[in-house]
């Protein structure tokens, strides 16, 4: 039986606390650009429109948004590279 706890483990965490419009979404882009093709990126962000640009941002990109959780800081958003 898989361990779906897996999931939760990003392959590299991104810190965009503090950080605003349009930062978060411009660190994000980067950092997925170092990651190969199946790894997930873990991005903490507090700007109160990360969930909406990432959301954004992963669609147009064809990225897969695996989970988006609320945290004391802010958002914990879990990216999946797809291409």
């Amino acid at each position: 039986m898989a361990d779906s706890s897996l999931e939760k483990q990003p392959n590299q965490i991104l810190d965009c606390i503090g950080l605003y419009c349009p930062m978060p979404v411009i660190n994000t882009k980067d950092e997925m650009d170092s990651l190969a093709v199946g790894e997930v990126l873990e991005v903490l962000a507090d700007d109160p429109a990360a969930e909406e640009d990432l959301k954004a941002w992963a669609k147009w990109t064809g990225q897969e948004m695996i989970t988006i959780e609320k945290t004391d800081e802010g958002k914990r958003f879990l990216i999946r590279k797809t291409k």
